[in-house]
């Protein structure tokens, strides 16, 4: 079983460098500004042989009241809490400051134990901040650089104690008989779905329209930063949760403004970030606002949520503030053909996150939009598909010779993917894979997830030889 290692300090100290060091990869938004990191996060974190979870969190500030600052020293106090060790983190090159005494008094009161981290030491310039930290009462301070990796061998060291014994290995799993190797093209199955995989949903929209909101109620707890200021989350937030049986991973992402309007170099990175959670989740869910329904911005995300292969939800939240209901939902409805017409049955929730009112109903069409994006269609069934759509409305002629469509077959799913095979594949007008695309929607009932159709030429693989 792992252990949980949080990371705390003031500001601009290199927490989300180090965060990004023992997670290997780049996951924290990293920039000299402080403040940067807003809600603590976690992932999967591995030094030196140790697996574990690592937690980065928003800088210390000195303040107990309901500001923004404030909020964030609760959202790291709520993750020290739950924490097997902390480790804090000061600045070796800015020495030891009055903030970093404050905290390290009411850190070692803490039930959490503390390991004193000492960065930014790679060089003579961090040598006497490192040797001032004694006075801190914290131990022996921890030397590492976590922008170079330095000192990690130390790190992994002081972090021994706090790790579970080794388990036992698990069993190998079997390998494939290779009874599916006979199956045509198209009918191999995919593996079974491992339920034990959490289902990936990507919380996004314009800023202040409710997205973390949404996750604290769906969670039941305060679990990310909310409030009235805009923007206010920055890095992608992603929480493990289980909701009737089935796991899921919901991540909270930062307000998508209009590229001409985004001039930040940290909103730059927390918006390219959103992005890169959008093409990664399974499931969008677009919240957007009741009183400014699908603007410009909320369908520029949704076409491309779409163009991504994503299977794609609409959340109308604040709904409990709409007094002209059936308007409302009769502008969805034209927005939604003009913009989003060649995806059928995209599904739209009215919610009220702040009130929990139908969380369940969302989530129930979460699941069901899963399901059609994850669905698979036989090749004996999209056979006898093609060979009706052929006989009542065939391929129009060109230059005098009709294109011969061959046959059809599902060459994978998430999203369904078919691949067509043509004599001509060029010379098949756009419109008339539009209407395959719509007809195909339509006979198997694959509402509101993007449906892909390649072309190919080739020989029959079904055929007689």
């Amino acid at each position: 079983m792992s252990f949980t290692v949080v990371l705390v300090g003031r500001p601009n100290v290199g927490k989300s460098t180090l965060f990004n060091r023992l997670a290997g990869k780049k996951l924290a938004l990293v920039d000299d500004t402080p403040g940067v990191t807003r809600d603590w996060r976690s992932a999967p974190g591995f030094v030196g042989g140790l697996s574990f979870t690592v937690v980065d969190t928003a800088g210390l500030e000195d303040v107990t009241d309901d500001s923004l600052e404030a909020r964030m020293r609760r959202q790291t106090e709520q993750a020290l809490e739950r924490a097997d060790v902390a480790l804090f983190i000061i600045d070796a090159r800015a020495g030891i400051t009055p903030l970093d005494r404050h905290f390290a008094a009411l850190l070692r009161k803490s039930k959490t134990p503390v390991l004193l981290v000492a960065n930014k030491t790679e060089g003579k310039a961090g040598q006497p901040g490192l040797f001032e930290s004694y006075e801190l009462g914290l131990g022996d301070p921890i030397p590492l650089s976590a922008e170079h990796g330095e000192g990690m061998a130390d790190l992994v060291e002081a972090l021994l104690p706090y790790a579970p014994p080794d388990e036992d290995d698990a069993p190998e799993e079997e390998a494939d008989s290779g009874e599916n190797a006979a199956l045509p093209i198209g009918d191999q199955p995919e593996p079974e779905e491992d339920r034990s995989k959490p289902i990936q949903i990507a919380i996004v929209g314009r800023p202040n329209v409710g997205k973390s909101t949404l996750l604290n109620s769906i969670l039941g707890e305060e679990r990310v930063l909310t409030g009235p200021e805009a923007g206010m989350t920055r890095d992608a937030i992603a929480v493990d949760w289980e909701w009737r049986g089935r796991r899921f991973k919901l991540v909270d992402t930062a307000g998508m403004r209009r590229r001409a309007r985004v001039d930040e170099k940290v909103e730059k990175l927390a918006v390219a970030d959103s992005l890169r959670v959008i093409r990664m989740a399974n499931v969008v869910v677009l919240v957007v606002d009741a009183g400014a329904i699908l603007d410009k911005q909320d369908l520029t995300i949704a076409r491309l949520v779409i163009s991504e292969g994503r299977a794609l939800v609409i959340a109308v939240n604040k709904w409990d503030a709409v007094e002209d209901r059936a308007m409302a939902l009769r502008q969805v409805e034209d927005k939604l053909q003009a913009a989003l017409g060649y995806i059928k049955g995209v599904q739209v929730v009215t919610i009220s996150a702040l009130k929990q009112h139908k969380l369940d109903t969302l989530l129930d069409a979460v699941l069901a939009t899963y399901n059609v994006w994850t669905r698979r269609i036989p090749t004996a069934q999209l056979n006898r598909w093609i060979e009706g759509v052929l006989e009542h409305h065939p391929p129009p002629l060109i230059e005098g010779r009709r294109v011969k469509i061959r046959y059809v077959t599902q060459v994978k799913s998430r999203p369904p993917t078919f691949a067509l095979f043509v004599n001509k594949p060029l010379d098949l007008p756009e419109s008339y894979q539009r209407y395959l695309t719509t007809h195909l929607r339509d006979s198997f009932d694959l509402p509101g997830v993007p449906l892909r159709l390649l072309l190919r030429k080739g020989k029959n693989p079904y055929a007689d030889e």
